[in-house]
């Protein structure tokens, strides 16, 4: 494995579209006592704050959504359908309750099963509620750049599983490398950016 460059927290303060597409290629890395779990972020999901239908921050600030609410540069980790965790990296600025979801992730070292789905990739990663609020600047769970190509097509399609959402469900605010295998699904009528 190449060296790599751990995420300042200037990367996360931003508009939350910004970040999402700048995710794409950066590594996740979750360091545990026995292992370093790495993948490549290759799709994910941006949430625009409370106006966007389908966040989590558009019921206002509860005890959930406190994390998204909170400094950029921190995981929104919850938990859907009772088991499975899903992770967001809350973006800029403080207070606006934008966060990107991570979708999917080619795996780079020691992940032991699927990574193509928001709750595979926490599962492999070994995620879960307990970080919660964690500092994505930690020495635990962060992101980081290894200098890898990014001369990749990124294609933009509307996010999954947000029917609810009425016109925000069909905005074109999930991101992807095109022709990654490690995608969780492919749209019908993606378009590239």
């Amino acid at each position: 494995m190449a060296s790599f460059t751990k995420l300042p927290r200037a990367f996360y303060d931003r508009n939350a579209l910004i970040l999402a597409t700048d995710l794409l290629g950066k590594l996740l890395i979750h360091q545990q006592a026995d292992s370093t779990h790495i993948g490549r972020i290759v799709e994910v999901e941006a949430y625009l704050g409370p106006q966007d239908l389908a966040a989590h921050t558009s019921k206002g600030l509860t005890a959930r959504t406190r994390a998204m609410f909170g400094p950029p540069g921190h995981a929104y980790v919850y938990l859907v359908y009772g088991m499975h965790h899903c992770m967001n990296v809350v973006a800029g600025p403080e207070g606006s309750g934008t966060a990107v979801l991570l979708r999917a992730l080619e795996p780079v070292s020691d992940l032991p099963c699927a990574t193509n789905g928001p709750g595979r990739l926490c599962k492999a990663l070994g995620i879960t509620l307990a970080h919660y609020g964690q500092d994505l600047c930690s020495d635990d769970l962060y992101l980081a750049d290894d200098g890898a190509a990014t001369d990749f097509e990124i294609v933009s399609a509307p996010r999954i599983g947000v029917d609810y959402a009425g016109k925000w469900a069909d905005k074109p605010l999930r991101f992807y490398i095109a022709g990654n295998r490690w995608v969780s699904k492919a749209p019908k009528a993606a378009k590239p950016r």
